[in-house]
């Protein structure tokens, strides 16, 4: 893909291939770092983060800060799928992206002007929780772990009154 600057490097590519593939999670630059280095490139930190930020100004990719002081995780955009149109949906258990881009969004907009004078921008929020998948899972734990409160308790014979 050609770069609005017209400089490409093998280290370019390798970032936007890695988000193009992992476009389902939020990534950091530290999971960036670490696949470069597994591609056998000495990547420069400063470097990365200055073309993750070059992406998310030409809005191939979304920044999301949860809270100040935390990392910041970028998520390639489908250009079919008009992210900023739309609120996302993160696990913070598996950390995959979820795109809430359904009929719900135009019902939310058109009550919050309506009704609160608000105009709601989607650009990089995202509302935090558990996906259907992990929610089961911790499910399935939870019952587990009651299974074995209902056993009975084991006695300690080796102790002597």
């Amino acid at each position: 893909m050609a770069r609005s600057d017209g400089y490409n490097t093998k280290t370019r590519q390798l970032i936007l291939d890695y988000l193009i593939n992992n476009r389902q999670h939020a990534v950091s630059a530290s999971n960036i770092l670490a696949h470069l280095e597994e591609q056998g490139a000495s990547p420069n930190p400063t470097t990365v983060y200055r073309y993750l930020d070059k992406l998310a100004g030409e809005q191939r990719i979304m920044k999301y800060v949860a809270d100040k002081g935390e990392r910041a995780v970028f998520q390639y955009v489908d250009e079919s799928r008009h992210c900023r149109e739309h609120l996302h949906l993160k696990c913070v258990q598996c950390g995959r992206i979820y795109h809430l881009d359904c009929h719900f969004m135009d019902e939310v907009r058109s009550h919050l002007m309506a009704d609160h004078g608000f105009t709601l921008q989607c650009e990089g929020s995202v509302l935090y929780g558990l996906c259907r998948s992990c929610a089961a899972k911790n499910a399935e734990a939870d019952h587990s772990v009651q299974s074995d409160e209902n056993l009975p308790s084991a006695v300690d014979t080796e102790k002597k009154p």
